[in-house]
C-alpha cells in the first residue's frame, strides 16, 4: 500500500498565530516541532495499517528557504521519505505511480471561515477567493483535486472543527477527520494537548485505511472553470498574458478554463508562484 500524506502547518494543536509558522517569528522553530510529531502520528497510523511507502509532502510556506520546508529532518519516523522546498502541488511522482490514498494533516479552513483558526485561502496577500465551477472552496479542495486526477482518494482530514467540517461536506460523510482543535476565532482556539491529539490522528489514519473505497477520489466536473478573486488591482497584472486565462478587471477575478481541473490549474497556478 503507497499512502501520500500532505500536510499543513496551520492546523497543528498548539498552533493559532502567524508567529509559530513562520520564518524568523520567536515560536517558529516550536511549531516545527508539533508540526513534525503530527505528521509522525500519521505515518505510525499508516504503518500499522500496512503501508509499506509513505511519502510526506511538506505544502505550508513559511517563507525564505522554510518554503515548503518546515518538518524537522532529524525527528521524522526514519519509515517515511519527505518532500521539501518543492513547488506546491507540482510533486506527483507517488501519485503518477499508483497512490492507494492521500492523508492530509495539519489543514485550516478556506478564506472568511468565522471559527477557521489562521483561515486563508492559498495566501493572505494575493488570492482571496477561490471557486471550482462555481463552488467556493479553499486549499483542501485544491489537494484533493490533485489527488482525484490521478485517481487517488483523500481518506483523512486533520486541523481544526472548521476544516473537518469543510472537508466533509466537499468529499463525504465517509471522510475521516480528526479535529485537535475548536477555532474560537482566527487567532484563538480550544485546543487538545499535542500528546493526546498525536494519539488520536495515529488512530485516525489506522482507522481511515481499513476501507480504501471509503471516499471517492475528488473530481471537479470537466469541463472546469477555476476562478480566483485577487485581493489588490496591481496583482491581476501578475496574471496577464497567461494563455488560458480571462481577466475581469472589474471584479478582480480571472478565469482559467480547460476540459480538466490539471490544465486549468496548471495555467492559474504557475510554477514559480
Amino acid at each position: 500500500m503507497k499512502i501520500h500524506i500532505m500536510c499543513d502547518m496551520e492546523g497543528v494543536s498548539g498552533i493559532v498565530t502567524w508567529g509559530r509558522v513562520g520564518t524568523g517569528k520567536p515560536m517558529y522553530d516550536e511549531g516545527r516541532r508539533l508540526y513534525t510529531e503530527e505528521i509522525n502520528a500519521a505515518v505510525r497510523g499508516a504503518l500499522r495499517a500496512g503501508a509499506e511507502e509513505i511519502v510526506v509532502i511538506d505544502g505550508h510556506n513559511a517563507g525564505g528557504d522554510n518554503r515548503y520546508n518546515s518538518l524537522l529532518p532529524e525527528l521524522l519516523h526514519p519509515a517515511c521519505e519527505w518532500v521539501a522546498h518543492h513547488p506546491w502541488t507540482r510533486y506527483t511522482e507517488l501519485l503518477e505511480t499508483g497512490a492507494d490514498a492521500c492523508l492530509m494533516v495539519g489543514y485550516h479552513a478556506r478564506a472568511h471561515t468565522p471559527d477557521g483558526v489562521l483561515s486563508h485561502t492559498i495566501t493572505s496577500v494575493k488570492w482571496h477567493n477561490l471557486w471550482f465551477n462555481g463552488e467556493l472552496v479553499g486549499e483542501i479542495a485544491v489537494n484533493a483535486a490533485l489527488c482525484g486526477h490521478y485517481g487517488c482518494p483523500v481518506l483523512l482530514m486533520t486541523g481544526d472543527v472548521a476544516v473537518c467540517r469543510e472537508a466533509k461536506a466537499l468529499l463525504g460523510e465517509e471522510l475521516t477527520t480528526v479535529a485537535v482543535k475548536k477555532g474560537l476565532s482566527r487567532y484563538s482556539a480550544r485546543q487538545i494537548p499535542p500528546l493526546r491529539a498525536r494519539d488520536m490522528i495515529e488512530e485516525g489514519a489506522y482507522q481511515a485505511l481499513q476501507d480504501l473505497d471509503a471516499v471517492a477520489p475528488y473530481r471537479p466536473a470537466s469541463p472546469v472553470t477555476i476562478t480566483a478573486q485577487i485581493t489588490k488591482s496591481e496583482m491581476v497584472e501578475d496574471f496577464r498574458g497567461r494563455p488560458g486565462l480571462e481577466l475581469d478587471y472589474d471584479t478582480l477575478k480571472v478565469h482559467s478554463r480547460a476540459d480538466d481541473w490539471k490544465t486549468a490549474w496548471d495555467q492559474i497556478w504557475h510554477w514559480e508562484v
